[in-house]
């Protein structure tokens, strides 16, 4: 059984009387079915995260740059590692430390395509949010139509001190940057290579 949010819903994580453990983000993603001889790059969707905790530090956790974070220090959030065709069953995965939400103020989930054509529909990614003894939380990259390599899944944001709420988004940007911006982040950016 799984919720799939629509966008701008929003939904706390919530676990009756327990914490709520580890949170898995997954990212998975097709590729074209037919490739020919001069067809493009498969496309490589990067999943990552601009983090801000309630101290007031921020950052990006993100294979580009090999900003891969960390479980047990701060940010609390860490990358497992970098899929670059779709082709792994795993995805891709952010965990967030769950014993850690009360020093966490707000997540960003995003991806951007790092290699091949913008195309979102041909690409049909699925972020799958998950924690022990809740239904999956789903979010689906429903929107298209355009070719901006970047796009802001969803919204986690701390609630009552010791809870997320997760909100769909899926805002299409062409940068990092412009991204920031958006969401009032305010952090410098310089470009970054794997």
């Amino acid at each position: 059984m799984a919720v799939e949010l629509k966008k701008g819903q929003k939904v706390n994580l919530v676990k009756k009387g327990a914490p709520i453990g580890e949170i898995l983000i997954n990212l998975n993603w097709d590729q074209p079915k037919k490739r020919f001889l001069f067809s493009p790059k498969p496309i490589d969707l990067d999943l990552g995260c601009l983090y801000e905790l309630q101290d007031g530090s921020k950052g990006v956790v993100q294979a580009l740059g090999k900003s891969f974070g960390s479980l047990n220090a701060p940010p609390y959030i860490a990358l497992d590692g970098d899929d670059r065709t779709g082709a792994s069953a795993a995805g891709e995965n952010l965990r967030v430390n769950g014993a850690m939400i009360p020093k966490i103020k707000r997540l960003l989930v995003f991806t951007f395509i790092y290699e091949g054509i913008a195309n979102w529909q041909q690409a049909n990614g699925i972020v799958t949010l998950r924690y022990p003894g809740s239904e999956d939380i789903i979010v689906r990259m429903d929107e298209y139509g355009t070719t901006q390599r970047m796009c802001a899944i969803a919204l986690l944001e701390n609630t009552a001190g010791d809870t997320l709420s997760i909100e769909k988004q899926i805002k299409f940007f062409d940068k990092h940057s412009t991204m920031d911006r958006a969401y009032s982040w305010g952090m410098n950016w310089v470009p970054g290579r794997k």
